[in-house]
């Protein structure tokens, strides 16, 4: 199993960090996803640019607290989960991925793999915050 977690400090309330986070219908604001179909009230499936569908299955959601998701696609199973906390009139989040691969021989590529992902999202969600 693989583990990545980012957090960050975020000048914005813990309010607004969470409804963008947890829009799960608007993708607008990521640059690496065509779009998301919700799936239910408890699901959603991402695909990226390349039309890649990974499904997302909400576990767990404590309003501006904690949002917990199980994922799966064609590589890798796992958890995302995140925390968030208002701090010092802003945020400060923590998002951690748990992952197993599905194919061996992506298990060497999978730790740099979540790495770049989530310094992406995070850089994606500064800029939506920027905006919201």
């Amino acid at each position: 199993m693989a583990v990545s977690s980012i957090e960050a400090l975020l000048p914005y309330p813990v309010e607004t960090v969470w409804r963008v986070v947890t829009d799960c219908g608007r993708c607008n604001w990521r640059s690496d996803l065509q779009r998301v179909v919700l799936c239910g009230e408890d699901g959603f499936t991402e695909y990226t640019k390349s039309g890649y569908a990974t499904r997302f299955t909400i576990t767990e959601a404590t309003p501006c607290r904690y949002w917990a998701l199980h994922l799966e696609n064609d590589n890798l199973s796992g958890d995302w989960t995140g925390v968030f906390e208002a701090r010092d009139g802003g945020s400060r989040i923590a998002f951690t991925e748990r992952v197993t691969v599905k194919k061996f021989w992506m298990r060497p590529f999978v730790g740099p793999y979540l790495k770049r992902q989530q310094a992406l999202y995070l850089r994606d969600l500064k800029k939506a915050l920027e905006n919201a």
